[in-house]
């Protein structure tokens, strides 16, 4: 070693890659496999036939209807995440409302909001819980642990979110329609096996099974029943390459950050402790910085601030899970459903997004955020 060497100050390696790839891959697995089953569940047209159920069950009610599809987006989030409620179900919420004579956007608000209030109970509902998996199970919690600890901070907010929902819609909400529609023709043989096999890789999410796997199995499965019954169907599948190699460069710059000053800075910000207040502070910060940059990295960016406490991890799952309503880039899933809402062709003002997005948001993050401490 020369005595220029011996004077240079030891820098540690600007990204840890091997531990990255080895906490991110199974993420990015679980992501394609879980679009794969969606799109294919979509196709095989299980979403379309929920909803139209749902329009008959509600015995010509417009706000039984609503609560119907209410519950179908609850569903659909904790079961195959926030992304397929809000590609997904927002055209076939939209054109059901329509169908009956209701107006579509209380809909369309109802998949988007408890897309993102909705996804706290399973590590599969969001790909931030997934993430949290780590330092949840560095504090002794399995999928299980998890679910006890997050089971009524997901109900609060998904209550809340409902309540909000309905204050706001009321009016809209008092009609009655008389004949519901009747949903498109589609395979009922596919249809039965794809829900099926939905319900045989949520049973493989709860038993705490390392999520990709159950994901992988499922897609393999509903691409090999669909190629035999209806293999036109699988043209219309699209994997989210481009959302992997974003979320990719999203890892690395995160990371890089935090290797170079940006944690202890933030420490400084989030504060210690887990009393309400604690951990209000934790998942206001957690809303705001969402609302800011996005979900995603708000949360890889807070995480090693709080991850010397169960309850300050689920903090900030609340405030990066059901704070991001105001801004659309604050969630993937509000991007992809202000896509489809253009799509469908429903006008949906910015201003009024904000607003009542901005209510809602509060209301929850607040409500489930002092239940983890009861």
């Amino acid at each position: 070693m020369t005595l220029a060497q011996a004077a240079l100050p030891s820098v540690g390696p600007i990204v840890d890659v091997d531990a990255l790839v080895d906490r991110v891959v199974p993420i990015l697995v679980f992501l394609v496999a879980l679009t794969v089953v969606a799109e294919i569940c979509d196709a095989a047209g299980l979403f379309d036939a929920a909803a139209h159920w749902a329009a008959r069950l509600a015995g010509g009610r417009v706000v039984v209807l609503w609560l119907l599809i209410a519950s179908l987006s609850t569903v659909s989030t904790i079961l195959l995440s926030l992304d397929t409620t809000a590609v997904l179900l927002t055209p076939v919420a939209i054109v059901v409302a329509r169908q009956v004579g209701a107006a579509a956007t209380p809909f369309a608000m109802t998949t988007l909001w408890l897309a993102n209030t909705g996804s706290l109970l399973l590590p599969v509902s969001n790909l931030t819980n997934l993430l949290a998996r780590r330092p949840f199970s560095a504090l002794g919690l399995d999928a299980r642990g998890y679910i006890a600890l997050m089971w009524r901070p997901a109900l609060v907010a998904v209550v809340m979110t409902v309540a909000v929902l309905w204050l706001v819609n009321r009016r809209s909400l008092a009609g009655h329609f008389s004949a519901p529609p009747r949903a498109e023709p589609h395979d009922p043989g596919l249809m039965l096996m794809a829900g099926v096999v939905v319900l045989l890789m949520a049973a493989g999410f709860v038993i705490g099974v390392q999520p990709a796997y159950p994901a992988v199995a499922a897609a393999l499965a509903l691409l090999v029943l669909t190629s035999v019954r209806a293999p036109v169907l699988l043209r219309g599948i699209r994997p989210p390459w481009l959302t992997v190699a974003a979320l990719c460069v999203l890892f690395l710059v995160v990371d890089t950050a935090l290797r170079h000053g940006l944690e202890e800075v933030l420490r400084s910000v989030m504060g210690t402790g887990t009393r309400t207040l604690d951990l209000l502070r934790v998942s206001g910060i957690g809303a705001v910085s969402a609302n800011a940059i996005d979900n995603l990295p708000a949360y890889l960016a807070l995480e090693p601030t709080v991850s010397d406490a169960p309850t300050r991890l689920a903090a900030l799952l609340i405030g990066v899970n059901a704070g991001p309503l105001v801004i659309p880039w604050g969630s993937v899933a509000t991007i992809l459903w202000l896509r489809q809402c253009r799509r469908a062709g429903l006008a949906v003002s910015v201003r009024q997004l904000a607003l009542q997005g901005l209510l809602c948001a509060v209301v929850v993050v607040v409500a489930a955020t002092v239940s983890t401490s009861l």
